[in-house]
């Protein structure tokens, strides 16, 4: 069994909060990676782990025949109607419902970390690229360049340590552990680049939106109850609330694209 079933319980619990506040959080991620991939027009993109589908929009108005896969019903469903013209499925990345040299490129923003196998899930990707297809896959950088890695470190302290092989945010990010992964499926490597993303959250109340609409944070507010969770979240941004009243975080997301 993959990671469906157990990531698509999990996010889209807040999708509302998802799309309007933070995936946008990602732009300069998206723009990074459609600046070098240069699509063109009817190039065949899958992007997994699409969410409600923003940088699925983005490369199909560049002229991309799009695919948008992801765990969440409602996320899938948000990503409808933000772009009816794409088709959007639910799926799992471990197993994905398409032939062999299907994609010219093959996305995933922060989605295959939470592979039950990371290495089923790049070989998978890996199957349905075209030969010298692009294989595009973001993570968060290491945690200490990653200011948002505090508020994360705070909920983490309400549960009991998780399993050794739990998935989360940062599992691939050290330790060269993401290229190496990438390197043993037999992709080739052609860009290593760790983006700056400032999340900058205009008051309080949105930052709160924001940082709970994720699906680990979802785990956490089953566990210790909403209340809870926001009283722990709050009292964690504190450091990071400026003098005009944004929440500001500095973070460094990794961009690793390869080749077919």
């Amino acid at each position: 069994m993959g990671s469906q079933k157990i990531q698509g319980e999990l996010w889209g619990k807040k999708t509302k909060d998802w799309a309007s506040i933070q995936e946008a959080t990602s732009i300069p991620i998206y723009k990074y990676v459609m600046e070098f991939l240069k699509i063109e027009p009817a190039e065949t993109l899958l992007d997994v782990g699409c969410g409600t589908g923003f940088f699925s929009d983005l490369a199909f108005k560049k002229g991309a025949d799009v695919t948008g896969l992801d765990a969440s019903e409602q996320f899938n469903e948000h990503a409808k109607q933000r772009n009816p013209s794409i088709n959007f499925i639910v799926g799992e990345m471990e197993e994905l419902p398409f032939a062999d040299n299907t994609f010219n490129i093959v996305s995933g923003f922060n989605s295959f970390q939470y592979a039950a196998n990371i290495k089923n899930a790049f070989s998978e990707a890996k199957r349905v690229l075209t030969d010298k297809g692009k294989f595009v896959v973001i993570i968060w950088g290491n945690k200490v360049d990653c200011e948002a890695a505090t508020y994360m470190e705070a909920l983490g302290s309400l549960l009991p340590p998780p399993p050794p092989g739990s998935a989360s945010p940062f599992n691939l990010s050290e330790n060269r552990l993401l290229e190496r992964t990438i390197e043993e499926t037999g992709f080739r490597i052609i860009d290593n680049t760790d983006v700056t993303s400032i999340w900058d959250y205009p008051n309080t109340d949105i930052a709160l939106k924001g940082l709970l609409s994720s699906g680990p944070i979802a785990t956490v507010i089953d566990i210790c109850g909403f209340e809870k969770v926001v009283e722990t979240v709050t009292a964690a941004i504190q450091p990071y609330i400026q003098q005009n009243g944004h929440v500001v975080y500095n973070n460094k997301f990794r961009v690793v694209i390869s080749e077919n």
